[in-house]
Formats: C-alpha cells, sequence, structure tokens
C-alpha cells in the first residue's frame, strides 16, 4: 500500500522468491526451419510443378480413348501421329489456358499457357500449311474452345455445358482424323489436303465409315460418363441425375445393339455400373477414389469393344 492509500496489483508474499524477481525473463526458442522448406516457403508459386500438370487424370481418357481408336481404324501413318500429338498438346493447352482464364490471369498460369500455346504453334501451323483441309473444323472448334473458357472464367468448368464441350471436341476427332490414314480413300485424302471452299465445306467422305461410328460410339460413351461421375461425386442423392443417367444408358445399351454386337456389349456395361454403383452408394457410401477406379476399367474395357466394332 502507497503512502497514499492506494492499493496496487500484487503477488501474494512469498510466491515470488528473491532469485525469481533477479532472473531475466527469456524469449521462447523459435523452431528450426529446414532449408528446403525455407525455400519452399519463399519460392515462387507460378513455378511448381502442379501448375504445369492436370488435375484431371480422368480428363486424359476423355481426350485420348477416341484419338487411339482414330489411330488403330484408320490406320496409322505420319501425318495421323502428327495429329494425335497436336491434339494432345491442345489438350495442354486447354487446361493451362483455362486455369489462367479462372485465376483471372494470375502470373502463375500465364508460363505454362503460353509455353504450351508456342509448342502448339510449332506443331500446328506446319501440319495446317501441307494439309490445310483441316481447317473445315476450324469453326467447331473454336465455338467449343470458347464455352470452354466461358466455364473457366465463371467457375463452372463442372457444368453439364462445359463438359459437352469436351465431350464433343474429344469425339470429333475421329472425323478429323480419317483424311490422313492409311486406310482413306483418294476423296478423303483430297479433301484433308485442300483448303476448304463455302460452297463445299464438307465434301462427300467427310462423315464416312469408320469414323463416324467412333465419333459417336465416343459421344454417347463420354456423355453417360459425365451423368454416370455426377450421380456418385457432385450430384449424389439427385434424384434427376440419376434418372437421367439411367435413360442415357439404357437408350445407348439398346442402340448399341442394334448396331453391333460388340458396341451392345460396351452399352450394357456401361448401364451395368450406372445402376449398380449408385444403388451400393445408397446402402454404404462409396469414396471417390473407387468411383475413378470402376470409371477407369469400364472406360478402358469400352474403348477395346469400340475399336473392335469399327474395324
Amino acid at each position: 500500500i502507497r503512502s497514499g492509500g492506494s492499493r496496487e496489483n500484487f503477488l501474494p508474499l512469498g510466491s515470488m522468491t528473491t532469485a525469481d524477481s533477479m532472473r531475466p525473463r527469456t524469449q521462447p526458442t523459435p523452431h528450426p526451419t529446414s532449408p528446403q522448406r525455407a525455400a519452399t516457403r519463399t519460392a515462387p508459386r507460378f513455378k511448381s510443378r502442379r501448375d504445369w500438370l492436370s488435375n484431371e487424370p480422368g480428363a486424359w481418357a476423355i481426350v485420348l480413348m477416341p484419338t487411339l481408336s482414330a489411330l488403330f481404324v484408320c490406320g496409322p501413318t505420319l501425318a495421323l501421329c502428327w495429329v494425335a500429338v497436336a491434339w494432345a498438346c491442345c489438350y495442354c493447352v486447354q487446361f493451362s489456358a483455362a486455369r489462367w482464364f479462372k485465376s483471372r490471369f494470375r502470373t502463375r498460369y500465364a508460363a505454362p499457357t503460353l509455353t504450351y500455346l508456342g509448342a502448339l504453334a510449332v506443331i500446328g501451323v506446319p501440319f495446317v500449311v501441307l494439309h490445310p483441309g483441316v481447317l473445315r473444323w476450324a469453326p467447331l472448334y473454336i465455338v467449343l474452345t470458347a464455352g470452354s473458357m466461358l466455364g473457366a472464367w465463371m467457375r463452372r468448368e463442372h457444368s453439364l455445358w462445359a463438359n459437352a464441350c469436351a465431350v464433343l471436341a474429344s469425339s470429333a476427332m475421329p472425323l478429323v482424323m480419317q483424311p490422313y490414314g492409311a486406310h482413306a480413300i483418294p476423296a478423303m485424302q483430297l479433301a484433308g489436303n485442300t483448303l476448304p471452299s463455302t460452297h463445299n465445306w464438307f465434301p462427300a467422305g467427310t462423315f464416312a465409315q469408320p469414323a463416324l461410328t467412333l465419333s459417336l460410339a465416343y459421344a454417347a460413351m463420354l456423355g453417360g460418363s459425365v451423368l454416370f461421375v455426377k450421380t456418385m461425386i457432385r450430384e449424389r442423392g439427385n434424384r434427376a441425375y440419376l434418372a437421367a443417367s439411367w435413360i442415357w444408358h439404357i437408350v445407348i445399351c439398346a442402340v448399341g445393339f442394334a448396331v453391333s454386337p460388340w458396341l451392345g456389349a460396351a452399352g450394357a456395361l456401361l448401364l451395368l455400373r450406372a445402376i449398380g454403383l449408385p444403388l451400393i452408394a445408397r446402402m454404404r457410401r462409396v469414396p471417390a477414389k473407387y468411383t475413378g477406379i470402376t470409371e477407369c476399367v469400364a472406360s478402358t474395357l469400352c474403348f477395346v469393344l469400340i475399336t473392335c466394332a469399327a474395324i
């Protein structure tokens, strides 16, 4: 108590010894940080390896399956392999540009986009010069690319219409590739090597077999895959999506058997997984990785069946 009678905060007598009061206060020891961890914290994020790779493993199946089937069915040639490589590069441009649009053009995504775009120019421009007929498909792919980028900008890249852009772009590749295959008839080869004209944009043979079968089969299969995955993950429990998925698969199974036993078998396989797995998910939780594994196995089997149907 001060002489003026005021009371101050104090510790009870005997709670602190003279040695305790004289001991200097020590600061907490900081935890050591490894040089690798420190470098990771300070490294620019745009240098991450993940910025250069697609984070959708299933997308590669959507992109490559129709192209690989076309390679087997149309007969591999240098030009056909050239188109396949250019198409894979197109996908690299698409997923990196979609991230760039979604992030509102952040710097970290600029380098992958511009690098892949440069690689596509190196690969694609010489092909267009030698085979200008491929430009007849440019309007379609411009529209589909615009839809994909719009979905990324609106952050609705997993919407049905954005997925439809990806499915249509991939499914049309057998039609794009057919004029450059070893089994192409002279009229097809001429169309592939001639600049398209306004009065005859799609000449005879553009939508010929077997590429037409591949394109339609993959459009049906990949469209069903989009619906099935949504019923298992993003729209799980949504009865409207489940009904749409079941109806879609019943139709493609019936049409498949009407066209070819191979396509019918593919449709039956897809129908079985579209009905069975959602019913299992009602009784017990099905992790997303098991959905992915099931879809991977079903897609691989359908790849073999569809390719056999077109040969």
